[in-house]
């Protein structure tokens, strides 16, 4: 059997190590080393976050004006679980992701322009991997601890761990992100988390 190497296959070839490289990269440096803790989070079943508190409780009616302006404490280890539960969904997205691409790059019966199709998807997706990481750690390097970025060619959604951004941190971060990418300013969302 005679095997010809093509351009199309050393690209696919390329991207896929590329890609591969990227994924590795991306777990390597979103890896903090975090020493996890074992809470009762999921022993409580009747925890529900997000739950109204007041809406329906028989004590509505009597509770007084500053029991119902309250806003209810979160601890820190509640806003720390947020980031690490959010950064491993979205890791385990993204290898859901790379794995279905290599499955269908690994099929026979697609032909080159097929191939050629899901190589340009894979190539996208690790380019939103180095991106995400690359404007985290930027966001990091401004004084930020937790920082969180999705992102893909049309849009950017950035949670940041802050007591209130100042308006020149907002301008530093949406700066960071015209930078680092081709996406509009109206298109970026920065959500606060404190």
């Amino acid at each position: 059997m005679n095997m010809i190497i093509g351009k199309r296959q050393i690209i696919l070839a390329a991207l896929v190590l590329g890609l591969g490289i990227a994924v590795y990269l991306n777990w390597q440096y979103s890896s903090d080393n975090l020493d996890l803790t074992v809470t009762n989070a999921l022993d409580d079943a009747t925890t529900n976050y997000g739950e109204a508190q007041y809406v329906d409780s028989p004590n509505a009616l009597n509770a007084n004006a500053d029991d119902i302006n309250e806003t209810p404490d979160f601890d820190e280890a509640d806003n720390d679980t947020f980031f690490v539960e959010a950064k491993m969904s979205r890791q385990k997205a993204r290898d859901e992701a790379v794995e279905t691409l290599a499955v269908m790059l690994a099929d026979a019966e697609l032909d080159a322009d097929q191939k050629a199709n899901l190589a340009l998807r894979a190539a996208d997706l690790a380019d939103s991997i180095e991106a995400e990481g690359k404007i985290e750690n930027l966001i990091k390097a401004k004084g930020f601890t937790d920082v969180m970025v999705y992102y893909d060619a049309e849009r950017a959604d950035i949670m940041i761990r802050s007591e209130g951004l100042m308006s020149d941190e907002v301008v530093q971060i949406k700066d960071i992100i015209l930078k680092e990418t081709t996406i509009p300013v109206e298109n970026i969302s920065i959500i606060e988390v404190n």
